[in-house]
C-alpha cells in the first residue's frame, strides 16, 4: 500500500511540474489560452475535461 501512495504522490508533483511549464515559459501565451478559457461556455468545459479525464485513462491503461 505505501508503494501506491508513493505512486499516487509522484503522479501529483508530475502534475504539476507539468502545469507549472507554461506559465513559466510563456506567461503571455499561458494568459491568452487562460482568457478563452473563461470565455467558454460550462458545457464547453465539461467537455474538455471529460476529454482531459479520458486521455489520462487511456494513458494510464497504455502504460500499465
Amino acid at each position: 500500500m505505501e508503494d501506491a501512495g508513493n505512486s499516487l504522490w509522484a503522479a501529483l508533483a508530475l502534475v504539476l511540474v507539468i502545469e507549472g511549464l507554461l506559465p513559466l515559459l510563456s506567461p503571455g501565451g499561458w494568459r491568452r489560452v487562460f482568457q478563452q478559457m473563461l470565455a467558454l461556455q460550462d458545457g464547453q468545459l465539461r467537455f474538455f475535461g471529460l476529454c482531459s479525464i479520458v486521455a489520462g485513462l487511456l494513458l494510464l491503461w497504455l502504460v500499465s
